[in-house]
């Protein structure tokens, strides 16, 4: 207990309570700076415009032209007509090279493939002209068909097409061996089924039946044989699936979107290909497209209908089925799909 006279202890002061603190304002935010990913994007999107603009115009300066249409067209129709010529042209190739391919000398150029193909509303239609048909050619007479090249040229040969068909030629495209065997090169080959073994020492051509992958000198042999039980009318058959597989293989995206393979393609084709003086990249763009339509099976594709194979001055002509050829090129002069009698052969 605590003594007489002694202080009570001390009881401490409490703290003073305080007014509780204000937040502290919030911290100034820096701005982000803004990503340039947009301005960087439309940047290459100029570069690569400007880049593929700048490859067709190259193309299309490239390309070699020849008077090839008529001033006066002696033919009609609507829808787009292409004379598609394959020449026994030799331009390009060494003596090594004629040897390989057995290509023989250049004894005057003639036509070794003609093809019409039609694009229109109705689809594309592709036509293989028999180059042994028998029509008249304007100053003379009567001849095979690949003859006119021979006599005059390209502006003879769309011309006498159009007197035969009554149809307008619109544009024309040419290729000589060496064109074709470097354009099937440069896509790096074209598979092909093929039906039966073929051995033709005159095509230097020597392949086994089944699917296999063509390189640019056995197509070009594959394409020029007669040496099979059909003859020049299971040529043109050949002729027209190969250059179907061959157009659908150049315009495929694996091939489009690869440099290695669409700049030697693209120069291969210009070194090679002939138009006429009013084609641009454009109507060869839409050529492919046409080939492409005719490759995937949304087209046609036949023959001129034939009535007969007789020999004429001592040489073995096609002679076609008046009614029947009339029919098909009415059909493609009205911008239809020919149909039942209208295809050959």
């Amino acid at each position: 207990m605590p003594t007489a006279g002694a202080s009570a202890p001390r009881i401490p002061d409490r703290p003073p309570v305080l007014p509780p603190r204000p937040p502290a304002p919030p911290a100034a935010r820096v701005p982000r700076r803004p990503r340039r990913w947009g301005g960087k994007l439309r940047v290459l999107l100029l570069v690569v415009l400007l880049a593929v603009v700048g490859f067709g115009v190259w193309v299309d300066t490239s390309l070699n032209r020849v008077d090839a249409l008529p001033a006066d067209s002696a033919g009609t129709g609507s829808g787009t007509n292409w004379l598609i010529v394959g020449s026994d042209s030799r331009a390009g190739l060494t003596s090594a090279q004629e040897k390989e391919l057995a290509t023989g000398g250049d004894v005057g150029q003639r036509t070794d493939t003609i093809m019409l193909l039609h694009s229109g509303s109705s689809g594309p239609v592709l036509v293989s002209i028999p180059r042994d048909s028998y029509v008249p050619i304007a100053g003379h007479g009567r001849d095979k068909l690949n003859a006119a090249y021979a006599f005059g040229g390209a502006p003879l040969l769309v011309s006498t097409v159009e007197a035969a068909t009554g149809l307008r030629i619109d544009h024309y495209a040419e290729i000589g061996f060496g064109g074709f065997v470097g354009a099937v090169d440069a896509v790096g080959g074209v598979e092909m089924c093929v039906p039966e073994a073929i051995k033709d020492p005159k095509a230097a051509l020597n392949i086994k039946a089944g699917c296999q992958e063509l390189d640019g000198a056995t197509a070009l042999g594959y394409v020029r044989t007669r040496a099979t039980a059909g003859s020049d009318f299971a040529r043109v058959e050949r002729q027209r699936a190969f250059l179907s597989a061959l157009v659908k293989k150049a315009t495929s995206p694996a091939t489009l979107v690869n440099p290695f393979r669409v700049v030697p393609l693209t120069s291969a084709v210009t070194a090679a290909i002939t138009v006429d003086q009013s084609s641009h990249v454009w109507n060869l763009a839409g050529l492919g497209l046409a080939m492409r339509g005719i490759s995937s099976g949304d087209g046609v594709t036949t023959t001129v209908p034939v009535g007969s194979t007789p020999t004429i001055g001592g040489q073995s002509v096609v002679q076609w089925d008046k009614n029947r050829a009339s029919a098909l090129f009415t059909a493609l002069k009205d911008d239809e799909k020919p149909t039942g009698r209208a295809l050959g052969p």
